[in-house]
């Protein structure tokens, strides 16, 4: 990776932001399976990230959100959803991915780290401990491809096995 900085996402200007994703997933972003999961929530300050290039320049952003995950029973299991990660298109393949996901992991408190999913691609996240294994029981509110939908935990058996992703109102 050329010279970066990371700095905390609140220090980025919303429209900036916002212009941002729009460059890298497009303007109908909000239309994504994604979106629907952590809908009506707030990023986590702590968790979310922008890194800057040589030139001061927004290059990515990294966002969590709390969701949950909700069992047969009824009982919400809460994780942490992790994205968008957004690197710049002229700036993907540079590192700025992968160090915004080790700062992000290394901000989680390790006395008490809850699961984190998201949806991508597993050969990109698996390095990062992310795996499949453990969610097909797992339902989106949308469309959504199985194998994308990935997990890390420290011990998955404390997960269940079935139930629905959704916001995590506490």
């Amino acid at each position: 990776m050329t010279t970066a900085s990371l700095i905390p996402l609140d220090a980025i200007e919303p429209a900036t932001l916002e212009r941002h994703l729009d460059r890298v997933f497009g303007g109908d972003r909000r239309q994504r399976t994604a979106y629907r999961i952590r809908e009506g929530t707030d990023w986590l300050p702590a968790l979310s990230f922008a890194a800057l290039d040589a030139d001061q320049r927004l290059a990515g952003t990294i966002q969590a959100y709390p969701v949950a995950l909700a069992d047969p029973a009824g009982r919400a299991h809460p994780l942490i959803m992790i994205g968008p990660v957004a690197v710049a298109p002229d700036r993907q393949d540079q590192g700025f991915g992968r160090a915004m996901l080790a700062a992000q992991a290394a901000a989680l408190d390790p006395r008490a780290p809850l699961p984190q999913v998201l949806i991508g691609d597993a050969p990109y996240y698996a390095p990062f401990g992310f795996t499949a294994a453990g969610t097909a029981g797992w339902r989106c509110p949308g469309p959504w491809d199985p194998a994308r939908l990935l997990v890390r935990c420290a011990n998955r058996a404390v997960l269940p096995a079935e139930g629905m992703l959704g916001p995590w109102r506490g």
